[in-house]
């Protein structure tokens, strides 16, 4: 989204390429490990599972993030494969000792990304609303309790803004 935002079509191809390899790799590992057997779901339950995939994704957006600047992608979507990499460097140290949640993280790091490109005030109000409502299910469902999908909105919502400011957004 990021990327069609700043550049048009020719962003959003970059800003699929991006997600494709920043969040559809790890997911594929994910699914793979589950299909083997080695990994309990695509939740990731049990902590000792979780170095691998959290390994691979390090990789997979290291990786990512330095093709794309080789390659000369829109700085948005340089800008949001690097806040992908601070969530995987700070929620994925995190998760490998606390269950934080990945999914408020993620919905609260989008918000505060597209902040930076859309009128602030209406998409962190509307980013708001969805990181509670994402919250709430994930506590619902009896994934996290309270105290991990907050930390998770706080913790990502933070290294979003560190991850912007070190690429100059």
């Amino acid at each position: 989204m990021a990327g069609g935002l700043s550049a048009g079509w020719i962003g959003a191809a970059w800003g699929l390429l991006a997600a494709l390899v920043c969040a559809g790799i790890p997911a594929a590992v994910i699914a793979l490990g589950v299909r083997r057997g080695r990994l309990d779901s695509i939740h990731v339950v049990e902590r000792a599972s979780r170095t691998g995939p959290m390994l691979a994704g390090l990789v997979a957006v290291a990786a990512g993030l330095t093709a794309l600047i080789a390659l000369g992608a829109p700085r948005a979507v340089i800008a949001s494969a690097a806040v992908m990499l601070g969530w995987i460097i700070v929620l994925g140290a995190i998760t490998l000792v606390w269950k934080i949640s990945f999914h408020t993280g993620v919905a609260a790091g989008a918000a505060v990304l597209l902040s930076h490109l859309l009128s602030p005030a209406p998409t962190l109000a509307v980013g708001a609303l969805l990181v509670v409502a994402i919250g709430w299910a994930r506590v619902r469902i009896s994934h996290h309790t309270p105290a991990q999908a907050l930390a998770g909105a706080l913790v990502a919502a933070a290294a979003t803004w560190g991850a912007l400011a070190l690429v100059g957004m």
